[in-house]
């Protein structure tokens, strides 16, 4: 076989793989929006055989004996070509899922399936005693699936490494190391300038079918293609990327807060927005997937933070949101515009503010790092989490609804997840100062409804560039600079600075 057909055979398989992916998907989708009560047994059992057949397909021997034939050749020279990116992620995967049994894949597939039916439940009754049993299976799987994978003896490691190639725990720890002194020096300055935290304006009665109409003309403003989407309320939002045409939201209302679908409308689009701008001709490869979740998230918190709390971006809005919602006409746009920036710690994570945001990442950092050490037991955690949450947040959960139980992410089996919503943060800020020196100041522009310079230069930047770099390199490609820390911290200051006189 000529380095050619075996690339072909490579690709096609790829391609037809990704088609089962979307219909997985599509079955996710349903699971987390419309799925009969009674039904969830059937569809873990679904996920299950599609589980299965996808292991299978990944740990393929011809996809080795090919890859050993196109590696050997020369079409291979130019690194970033779409051939060569392909090719490198292709031995990337095929190397991590032939370590992995496939009884373990099933069996995690069906169990994480189980779970989040029962989590949503759980949640909804305010019921830890429901959810920890299965979560314990759960954990039991993953510390095994870390072992198969292979790691120096930092078992978090293994997992980090399937969100964000090549970024160890000690990085993470190291990091969150820098970052904790200096959002709690932010803190204290704001408190010292004698702000008062009052999300009022965004508390009283908002009618659901208003914010659903509200949200979709924000999204759509941004660049959110409703033709080739869809919004879904869900008891934790979410952005799926079914394929070509068809990426999809969810978002979560509180008729009493508007904040909570408002931004979570905005994160996942940031979301869906960059799975729509994703290099169509090469779907179905690498080349045309995102390269990381921390580059994923950065897209994601971008707009709900650095575009969706501006004040440009409200200059915009706020006679939108006023008229959709008529008691905001009486409310100064200062007092909004404070309000959507308000600082104060809270409870919930998805509807934490920027400065406080990255220590609720950081608590469950800490906690998953344990789990998978063994230095936490399942059965401890709801304590465990309590205490963390009094510590960096100073506040004690009422609830396990309101603490343990609050994210969908363990159920599904997502642990090593956590930390890319920090490194989306990173990411983000460099990226909108990258986008600014090149563009000029966009704030007048967004105060025009004009999203579009912005959009056009992460296309060209983040978007199209699809899974070409891997995320360090992206950042340095599109920013001339590696990721860094200085710039998230930077605009935090320069932002809270201005809005409370520092």
């Amino acid at each position: 076989m000529t380095p050619e057909q075996a690339y072909g055979w490579l690709k096609a398989h790829s391609i037809e793989t990704s088609y089962i992916v979307s219909a997985a998907e599509v079955l996710a989708w349903d699971q987390r929006t419309m799925i009969p009560t009674k039904g969830a047994q059937h569809r873990a059992e679904q996920i299950a055989v599609l589980a299965k057949l996808l292991h299978e397909r990944a740990t393929d021997k011809r996809i080795g004996d090919y890859l050993a034939i196109v590696e050997g050749s020369d079409s291979l020279a130019d690194p970033l070509a779409p051939e060569a990116v392909n090719v490198r992620e292709w031995r990337r995967s095929y190397d991590k899922s032939t370590r992995i049994p496939t009884q373990l894949a099933v069996e995690l597939a069906r169990t994480t399936a189980e779970g989040e039916t029962v989590w949503e439940g759980a949640r909804r009754d305010d019921d830890w005693p429901k959810f920890a049993p299965v979560l314990e299976r759960i954990v039991a799987l993953l510390v095994e699936k870390a072992d198969a994978l292979g790691h120096g003896g930092e078992r978090y490691d293994a997992l980090l490494d399937e969100y964000e190639a090549d970024t160890t725990t000690a990085e993470i720890a190291a990091l969150f190391g820098g970052l904790r002194p200096a959002l709690s020096s932010l803190v204290d300055r704001i408190r010292g300038a004698g702000a008062i935290p009052d999300r009022s304006p965004l508390e009283g009665r908002f009618p659901i079918a208003a914010q659903a109409a509200f949200s979709r003309e924000i999204v759509t403003a941004i660049g959110y293609d409703l033709g080739a989407g869809r919004i879904d309320p869900s008891a934790h939002p979410f952005t799926i990327g079914i394929g070509p045409g068809d990426i999809r939201i969810t978002t979560r209302y509180n008729e009493g807060f508007l904040g909570a679908a408002l931004f979570g409308s905005l994160h996942e689009a940031g979301h869906a927005v960059y799975e729509q701008r994703l290099p169509q001709a090469h779907w179905g490869t690498p080349r045309g997937q995102v390269p990381s979740l921390g580059v994923h998230e950065s897209q994601s918190r971008l707009w709900e933070n650095l575009v969706g709390r501006s004040e440009g971006f409200w200059r915009f809005a706020f006679p939108k949101a006023a008229a959709a919602f008529p008691g905001l006409a009486r409310v100064p746009f200062d007092a909004f515009l404070r309000a959507v920036n308000a600082v104060e710690p809270t409870l919930v994570r998805v509807e934490a503010d920027e400065v406080t945001y990255n220590l609720h990442i950081l608590l469950r950092f800490e906690l998953e790092v344990d789990l998978l050490r063994g230095a936490l037991r399942v059965a401890d955690l709801p304590a465990a989490w309590n205490g963390k949450v009094r510590d960096y947040l100073g506040l004690v959960p009422p609830s396990d609804q309101l603490g343990v139980l609050q994210d969908v992410h363990w159920s599904a089996g997502l642990v090593g997840y956590f930390p890319t919503y920090t490194l989306g943060n990173l990411y983000a800020a460099q990226l909108y100062a990258a986008a600014e020196a090149a563009l000029g100041p966009l704030g007048d522009r967004f105060a025009r409804g004009d999203f579009s310079p912005l959009l056009g230069w992460l296309a060209e930047n983040v978007h199209e560039k699809g899974g070409t770099y891997r995320p360090r390199d992206l950042v340095l490609k599109a920013c001339g600079a590696p990721p860094d820390a200085r710039h998230f911290v930077d605009y935090l200051n320069t932002k809270h600075g201005a809005l409370h006189g520092f």
